[in-house]
């Protein structure tokens, strides 16, 4: 079977699967600083002192090459994949809408699970409680979908120059002359997080390197503000899972271009990605990492060359997805387990960093961190192929399938799939 059957073969489209791979390990290297220090640092750098020069340059390539871009291209797969699922729903007769909830529902039962239990930066709820709005906008014309989905993006973005106008506002009548205590407590309710005082450090420190118990504890306890701060995401998800729909029906995410179009937005959207978050490192950099600054650069001012990053990478991995040689098949192999590297990704950082584990959280600068993300995406592109070559589904998407469909699936592959 040629590349280009299976990409369009009812059963798998490898261009989405070899996509939503690379977008999985490339999430590990920003959310790494999730799992092993005080969120603070996940957006300021400089949130216990100015970064050490290994930590900076990490930071630097992350802003330029990876951060937003390949949460970007996750949210656009779960859209292509959300409607590819229910399309096929309906061809086989099934109700769409009734396939559709009921995989939104385990989501969000799994995702709230996954965020209380063990990791506080899931963002499965975020995809379950956006999927369900997403379904009614699937019968859109492509057009129509694109449209929806940039319309989606320009609110994020006059969203977040808001919040960040709002916050220097805050920032400069906190800290004027006779402040009243109401701008005061303003700043400390909405900026002080990201420039946390040592207390706060201790305290954060001494519950992540504390017993499970402690841990969950601490995250049921903040989950419904956690569940808040992502929801202002939710907008931005929306048109994202839109644009991954148009995407799917134009045939731009199944390989079905020329290869000169695809060319073409390489060409195009990675420089104009690459200048545009080269500019905001710089004035990032310049301002010591000002918050209200790097919150509206990132969030808002970014928007537009994040989604041209986003979809020159697409165009270039579906270029080398053209041929199917062993690196590329690793890589669709943990797309298709991607909801099982995911979650394993959890397991295997949140045991490294965590008290219930060996306890590093905290004790290591960004640098430090980031050097164990090889090591994690060594271990997706192990043990990923090997195991659907043998079984049907990854172990968390086999869960999730037989959850939803209320009976369990079958999982072993028989001889002819498994030789196929």
């Amino acid at each position: 079977m040629t590349t280009e059957t299976i990409a369009r073969s009812d059963r798998r489209i490898v261009t989405l699967d070899v996509i939503r791979g690379v977008a999985v390990m490339g999430i590990l290297s920003v959310n790494i600083v999730d799992f092993s220090m005080m969120q603070a640092a996940y957006l300021n750098p400089a949130a216990f002192g100015w970064p050490d020069p290994a930590s900076l340059a990490v930071w630097i390539a992350n802003m330029l090459f990876v951060d937003g871009k390949f949460r970007t291209l996750f949210s656009v797969l779960f859209g292509a994949s959300m409607l590819l699922i229910i399309d096929r729903a309906e061809r086989r007769g099934e109700s769409g809408w009734t396939v559709h909830w009921r995989r939104m529902a385990v989501l969000l039962v799994i995702g709230a699970a996954h965020a209380i239990l063990l990791w506080r930066g899931d963002i499965l709820t975020l995809y379950a409680i956006t999927g369900l709005i997403a379904f009614p906008f699937r019968k859109l014309a492509t057009e129509k979908l694109v449209a929806a989905g940039l319309s989606f993006s320009l609110f994020n973005l006059i969203l977040f120059a808001a919040i960040g106008v709002t916050l220097l506002r805050q920032d400069v009548q906190a800290h004027a002359a006779n402040a009243d205590p109401l701008d005061r407590l303003n700043w400390e309710l909405n900026l002080s997080s990201f420039y946390p005082p040592a207390d706060d450090v201790a305290e954060d420190r001494a519950v992540y390197g504390g017993p499970w118990t402690g841990i969950v504890k601490h995250q049921a306890g903040e989950a419904t503000d956690v569940l808040t701060n992502d929801l202002l995401l939710l907008p931005d998800t929306l048109g994202l899972m839109l644009l991954g729909m148009a995407g799917l029906r134009s045939g731009f995410l199944t390989g079905a271009w020329d290869d000169r179009d695809y060319w073409r937005i390489v060409r195009l959207g990675i420089p104009i990605g690459l200048a545009g978050f080269g500019a905001l490192v710089i004035v990032d950099i310049a301002s010591r990492f000002y918050m209200p600054t790097l919150l509206t650069g990132f969030e808002s001012l970014m928007v537009p060359f994040r989604l041209a990053m986003a979809s020159g990478y697409a165009a270039l991995l579906i270029l080398l997805s053209r041929n199917m040689g062993w690196i590329v098949q690793r890589f669709a192999a943990v797309g298709r387990a991607a909801f099982s590297n995911y979650l394993g990704t959890s397991f295997v950082c949140t045991f490294i960093f965590y008290g219930w584990g060996l306890g590093w959280y905290g004790k290591l600068t960004r640098a430090e961190a980031w050097l164990v993300v090889p090591f994690v995406w060594l271990l997706m592109l192990l043990w990923s192929k090997p195991w659907l070559d043998r079984f049907r589904y990854g172990p968390f998407e086999w869960l999730w399938r037989s959850l939803a469909r209320l009976e369990f699936q079958p999982m072993r592959k028989s001889g002819r799939e498994a030789a196929a």
